[in-house]
């Protein structure tokens, strides 16, 4: 008992002065370019580094692209589903096997849900609808769920799990009683998130949707009218955004599975407006961005997953002099890295973010901690 309670003062010493070393800089930054023009979005990481987004070509075009980590450059064009046009074209999401889905363009100007090939060799599969055109993958599991939203009959998109061997027999997962729904996340286990309308007035509310198409679970919101799930990780820990009482803001929550309401808020950056929760990692880190809606601001944030709202504004934990101005961070890996959109000479371009060495020893020395306290 004495060993471990040393060992631990010794850890937290070491902690401490380690903090004060990573209070100025504690990632490192990576431009990851574009295909030649001149702006890039990443949208998803995986826990091997491979990013996915989409840039701009040489011709102005939007391309969903797979970018070069190591930011030499060497990006990826995934190409389209034979469409020439210059918007639509964008990965949304990798999988831990590589595998990447998000929308593209057809050859009948349609945009819709897509598996690209990796390879950017052209050989991509349209996923098809729930009976009517267009349509959006915006996420995939590592078991190859595909979820996003398509076009029904009538002209209405909504929620859909496209079929795992990419025949057209799609699921409408339904809404809450309203037109229209939205899917955003699914986990290993699959569970699927999103949003839906629960009434004719168009008012949407986060929902755990039911992978059947059956009962959808309405998520609420924190006392406002309007909320979306943006994200679910492994454990089941739901994340996105609502609207509160006080100043009818949207504001980053952590959402309650059950319905019963018991989300959490987990504020803005101090002097800013509305914040969202856009990805949390199975470690349950939260990152997203917050927007001044006056100026017009937009920073990339990391939240407090505890609701007391230590919240860590991401440009500040990048070095000083880096030149960028990082404003939405939208995918987080088990290893802590993060991709987004940041503003650089001039530019909007994709960024990776790695912790640097002092960082990895901070994580290293949490668990080592944790392990002792177990």
């Amino acid at each position: 008992m004495r060993s471990k309670s040393i060992l631990v003062m010794i850890i937290t010493v070491i902690l401490l002065a380690t903090a004060e070393q990573c209070n100025a800089i504690t990632y490192e930054i990576i431009d990851l370019g574009t295909l030649g023009g001149d702006s890039s979005i990443a949208y998803s990481i995986n826990n091997n580094g491979q990013v996915v987004g989409w840039a701009r070509d040489t011709s102005s075009r939007t391309r969903a692209t797979l970018f070069d980590p190591t930011g030499r450059g060497i990006n990826i064009d995934l190409g389209t589903l034979g469409g020439t046009g210059s918007h639509g074209n964008v990965a949304y999401s990798i999988n831990d096997n590589g595998v990447i889905v998000g929308s593209a363009e057809n050859s009948s100007g349609f945009i819709n849900a897509t598996l690209f090939d990796e390879t950017g060799k052209g050989n991509n599969t349209d996923l098809g609808s729930i009976g009517g055109n267009g349509g959006r993958a915006y996420s995939i599991n590592n078991n190859g769920q595909i979820v996003g939203e398509s076009g029904n009959s009538t002209g209405q998109y909504h929620a859909t799990l496209f079929d795992p061997i990419y025949n057209g027999n799609n699921t409408d997962l339904g809404t809450l009683g309203g037109d229209l729904s939205w899917v955003t996340s699914s986990n290993d286990s699959g569970q699927i998130v999103g949003w839906a309308e629960f009434d004719a007035t168009g008012t949407r509310h986060a929902t755990l949707f039911d992978p059947t198409g059956g009962s959808n679970i309405d998520l609420g919101t924190l006392g406002g009218s309007f909320s979306e799930a943006l994200s679910i990780n492994d454990n089941g820990i739901i994340v996105g955004s609502a609207e509160n009482s006080f100043s009818d803001t949207d504001i980053a929550c952590i959402f309650d599975p059950t319905g019963n309401g018991d989300n959490i808020e987990l504020g803005t950056l101090l002097g800013f407006d509305d914040s969202y929760a856009n990805s949390i990692n199975n470690n349950g880190q939260i990152v997203g961005h917050s927007q001044n809606n006056v100026l017009s601001l937009r920073h990339a944030t990391w939240f407090d997953p505890t609701g007391n709202g230590n919240n860590i504004d991401l440009n500040n934990l990048i070095a000083p002099n880096s030149g960028w101005i990082l404003m939405y961070a939208h995918s987080i890996n088990d290893n802590g890295w993060i991709v987004g959109e940041g503003y650089i000479n001039g530019e909007s371009h994709a960024y990776l973010l790695t912790p640097e060495p002092s960082t990895l020893l901070l994580l290293g020395l949490g668990a080592l901690m944790l392990r002792n306290r177990r």
